[in-house]
This record gives structure tokens, sequence and C-alpha cells, in this order.
């Protein structure tokens, strides 16, 4: 018998090769163990999604980008495991997979650095009026290069919707430039942790009103959903910026939109959007002060080497009955019905 690994067909068409020597390195030498790329065939109001017939010969899934709904599961009890690529899952029904007995791992640690050298890029990138100098050398206007004039950002105010590991990697990436504030907008987060990179706990109201740089750092739910709206975008000053490489959602568009085209705040860098891919005619895309990015500001040689290397040791670690260090949803590992699949999955990579 063998272990069986399924991988969304996306991989082929998203990162082409990018996963494939990872798979020789980690997979190939276990005689136990295949793999082979698979489609989504279901449909609904919101797209394609994962059907428990594409995924009913996989113990385990190694997931980009495909939807798991509750009808993902239906009928389906041999999948254990689905390995995200990164460390975004809203595409995937987190209570349903609990319910199904499988469990949800991401790729903390290989996502950490290359996001927030991203934000890193795009902070820098609008403080220095990249765009727009880019834009005077292309234009032959050398004459205009003293204005628009770029900020320093020593003493500068940098807040954060999220406090997690990609936030506190952009606190130690910014260190050097000596900040002014360091602020963090987070319920989960502990005193401990934000003293730690010297941050200051507050609330949004604080992180919007207070800050030269916003950064959006918190994954998507309802609870996030549309967090940045008209509201508190008309808190921030005038000067400031919205940084927001997570989820696009996260932001209202519209509202963004306006803030942008009124002046009501210098300008954006976005590595997400509300729908993707953004139309090329979207109104947003013909501004000026904003810098733009197709989700994919992070994806750097290390962050797929790591990714795949990650998501790879994940789907071992439950092949072996434990759990992954970033579970997402932990609880499944107290199920009765779970820990039976881990006893039937021991057999098979024992067999």
């Amino acid at each position: 018998m063998t272990y069986s690994i399924g991988i969304t067909s996306d991989f082929k068409t998203e990162a082409p090769g990018r996963l494939e020597p990872i798979l020789a390195q980690f997979i190939d030498p276990l005689p136990d163990v295949d793999y082979r790329f698979f489609d989504a065939t279901g449909r609904d109001e919101k797209g394609v999604y994962v059907t428990p017939q594409d995924a009913a010969d996989f113990d385990a899934v190694l997931n980009l980008s495909f939807r798991f709904t509750p009808q993902s599961f239906t009928g389906q009890d041999r999948l254990a495991v689905i390995a995200r690529w990164g460390v975004g899952y809203d595409q995937i029904d987190v209570p349903a997979c609990t319910a199904n007995d499988v469990l949800l791992a991401i790729t903390v640690e290989a996502v950490r650095r290359p996001v927030a050298e991203a934000i890193l890029t795009m902070l820098l990138s609008l403080a220095k009026q990249l765009p727009a100098k880019d834009k005077l050398v292309r234009t032959g206007r050398w004459d205009l290069r003293a204005d628009p004039n770029g900020l320093g950002l020593r003493g500068k105010v940098v807040g954060t919707i999220g406090l997690g590991n990609i936030a506190g990697e952009m606190f130690r990436l910014l260190e050097p430039f000596g900040l002014g504030r360091k602020l963090a907008a987070d319920p989960f987060a502990t005193a401990e942790t934000a003293a730690a990179l010297d941050v200051e706990l507050v609330d949004l109201e604080t992180i919007f009103r207070e800050s030269d740089f916003v950064t959006v750092n918190c994954f998507l739910s309802d609870a996030t959903r549309g967090l940045v709206n008209a509201q508190r975008l008309a808190m921030m000053k005038p000067t400031a910026f919205l940084i927001n490489t997570a989820r696009g959602p996260i932001v209202d568009q519209p509202a963004l939109l306006h803030a942008l085209q009124s002046g009501q705040i210098a300008g954006a860098g976005l590595d997400v959007f509300e729908e993707e891919p953004i139309d090329p005619n979207h109104p947003l895309v013909q501004l000026e002060n904003v810098v733009l990015s197709p989700h994919s500001l992070a994806w750097t040689d290390e962050l797929y080497v790591d990714n795949g290397v990650y998501a790879c040791e994940n789907i071992l670690s439950v092949l072996h009955g434990k759990a992954p260090k970033y579970t997402v949803n932990r609880d499944v590992t107290q199920r009765p019905s779970f820990q039976e699949k881990l006893v039937r999955l021991a057999a098979k990579s024992t067999a």
C-alpha cells in the first residue's frame, strides 16, 4: 500500500517547474509514497472548488490555491491533511476540515521573511517616490527631479494591523531606519511579543490616525473583511500611505480608490486586490500615487524553495503521526476519528 499525495494543478500554470525539484528531493526517494497532479472540477457561484471525487484517491493534498468547501469533503474519509503552499487559507473552509478529520497546515517559516521584504520594498518605493522618479527619467524631465521630494524614515510611525510572524519580521527589518514609533493592533498579540519588538499595542483608530505607513498583516476572515473601510481611511494623515500585502478584501477597494483620488491619503502599495487579476482598465491601475504588484512581490527564489520544503515536511509529519508545528486547526488532533486516520496512515507507511 502507498501513501498518495495529490498536488493541485495550478502549480503547473502559476509556479511551473518550482515544485518539481523539491518533490524529487523529498518525495521521490520514498518507496511507499506517490503523487500526481489533479484538477478541481466543482463549480458554484464563487467559482471552481475541489469535489470529493477530485481528491478521493489522496491521503494528502499539497495545495497552491484551490478552494475547499464543505462540499469538498462529502463522503470523503481518506484525506488526512491539506498542506498549503503558503500561509493564507481563506480559500479553505477550516471548520469543514476539522469536522471531516482533515488537518490544515501552513508554511509560516517559508513566508515570514519574503513577505516582510515585500512590505519593505513597497514602503521604500512609496517613501522615495520611486515610480514618479522613474517616470521623470523615462520622459526626459530631469528639470523636475526635485519634485516630488522623498521621505526619510527616521522618526516616522509605522503601524500594522496584525502582529504575527510577518509583522514581527517587518519591524526587525526596519530597525536600522530609526523609526519614531512602532504600533500594532492585534487582539491576539501578547504584551510579551510586543515588548520584544519594542512595539506599542494600540487600538485600530490609533493605527490609522497616527501612522505614516499603515501596513496590513492579518488573515482574511469574516472579522477582517472590509476592515480598512472609508471611515478608517478618513482617519489617516493626508501624508500617510497604506500598504497591503495580505489579502485584497481586507481593504474596501472603492473606499481606497476614493481616498487616493481625492488626496485623502498620499498613496498606497498593493500586492493584493479585491478581485484578482484586477482589470487593467480599473481606475486604481491608472493612478500615479499607487505602486502595484500582481500578488507575487514575495515570490522569490527563497520562497519557492522553502514553501515546497515546508509543505512536504508538513505532509510527511502527518504520515508519521505527528501534527506539524504550524497546524491551523490543531483541535482536529484531539478527535478520535482523526487519530484513527493516523493509525491507518502509519500502517501504510510501514507495510
